[in-house]
C-alpha cells in the first residue's frame, strides 16, 4: 500500500475500478481487480 498525498491523482489511474472508502477515519483507495494500486491518504 503506497501513502499518496492526494488521491484525486491516483484514483484517475483506474476510475472504473478504484473505490474510495473511509475506513477508521483514513481514506483509502483500494482495487478489487489491481490490487497494486491500493493507496491511503497522508
Amino acid at each position: 500500500m503506497k501513502h499518496i498525498n492526494s488521491l484525486r491523482a491516483w484514483f484517475k489511474r483506474d476510475t472504473k475500478n478504484n473505490q474510495i472508502i473511509k475506513r477508521h477515519g483514513k481514506t483509502l483507495i483500494i482495487n478489487k481487480k489491481n490490487p497494486r494500486l491500493k493507496a491511503t491518504q497522508g
